[in-house]
């Protein structure tokens, strides 16, 4: 939730908005409104991808469970995003609210006839999937070459397409949840979190609220 008592929350690390609203189509009407309460699962990997979703509020986010227990969180996404769009019959990953969120669920089969017939809403589509692909490059990157420090960085620095000194971010995920997106432990994330505000990157104002208190600092640790 964003608090309108502050000019410059964000919520952290969301994919970007894909409109999914067309002026020939208006596919509000199309939809069917669903709400889930925190850690509720959306749907299943395997399960059959007969729905794609787009969030109205609140945070989910899209995992992979490995044979061993471990999860790996794939990307979490913020109010306007489109999930669940996937190219074989069956999901490829599990989707689950990592904060009390409302989302709208299209019929995949009608939103290809529609996506037919607007030229404009089969581009948007298009480039979501550009924006996944590029996602996932991104984040392979950062899971194999980089150090606690860097990732968690880039977490904080991707959560707000303008970083300025005094940005506050709302964490609606949990620290599990930006840990298994990290790659890392909770410990260590916790730890990291620490050591940037001791080092004046950040100021830890509670448990879901980091202020950026030196943008350029973070800058050249993602770097």
């Amino acid at each position: 939730m964003m608090n309108p008592n502050a000019d410059a929350v964000r919520t952290a690390e969301i994919q970007p908005a894909e409109a999914l609203e067309t002026p020939d189509l208006d596919l509000r009407t199309t939809g069917r409104a669903r709400h889930f309460l925190r850690d509720r699962e959306i749907y299943s990997e395997r399960d059959d991808a007969d729905h794609v979703f787009k969030v109205e509020a609140g945070v989910v986010r899209t995992y992979k469970l490995l044979r061993d227990g471990r999860r790996q969180v794939y990307a979490f996404h913020g109010p306007g995003s489109l999930f669940g769009l996937e190219i074989g019959k069956a999901y490829c990953l599990s989707a689950a609210a990592a904060s009390d969120c409302s989302v709208i669920s299209y019929e995949r089969r009608q939103l290809e006839r529609l996506a037919a017939q607007s030229e404009r809403l089969s581009l948007e589509l298009y480039l979501t999937v550009l924006r996944s692909l590029d996602r996932a490059q991104q984040h392979s990157l950062s899971l194999g070459r980089r150090s606690a420090t860097e990732k968690l960085a880039i977490f904080l620095m991707n959560s707000t397409e303008l970083p300025i000194v005094g940005t506050d971010i709302l964490l609606a995920m949990s620290r599990k949840d930006i840990a298994d997106h990290l790659g890392l432990t909770i410990e260590t994330v916790s730890r990291t979190f620490s050591d940037l505000e001791e080092r004046a990157f950040i100021e830890i104002k509670g448990a879901r609220r980091v202020c950026l208190v030196d943008v350029a600092g973070l800058r050249e640790l993602c770097a």
